[in-house]
């Protein structure tokens, strides 16, 4: 089985920031013309994420309020003490999520619900430029 990797750059603001990479993964579907396939996306970076939402309004306010009330941004962190960067807050997020998410495709196409997108969230206190990595076994 042949394994192929794409990558490509997405800008940030951080803070939260979601951006929706489901167009792009696809892209890369219909580039290599898989018709069944196990892809994997993953997010270099130790303060950014791959996660799937349904990508509307509400809950791109709903998902940054859950995590400030589960790793809130204003609260002491202990590797703030060793780095004095302000986002140990977004170590703690990033790792609750994780960095990768992998998905089957079938039939030329991905297998997402019907409301089901596949996001980058950026979690650090800056605007920053995330290697986006899709790894694709067929």
């Amino acid at each position: 089985m042949p394994i192929l990797t794409e990558r490509f750059n997405v800008n940030t603001k951080g803070f939260t920031d979601i951006i929706d990479l489901t167009q792009k993964v696809k892209e890369i579907i219909k580039k290599h013309n898989l018709k069944d396939a196990q892809i994997m996306v993953y997010v270099a970076g130790s303060t950014a994420s791959i996660s799937t939402i349904e990508f509307e309004p509400g809950l791109l306010k709903d998902l940054p309020e859950a995590f400030e009330s589960i790793a809130p941004m204003n609260k002491s962190y202990h590797h703030d003490e060793t780095w004095q960067d302000g986002n140990g807050y977004a170590h703690v997020r990033a790792t609750i999520v994780g960095n990768s998410q992998s998905f089957p495709v079938k039939d030329y196409e991905i297998a997402l619900g019907t409301w089901q997108q596949i996001i980058l969230i950026d979690f650090d206190n800056k605007p920053r430029t995330r290697g986006i990595y899709v790894q694709i076994i067929h």
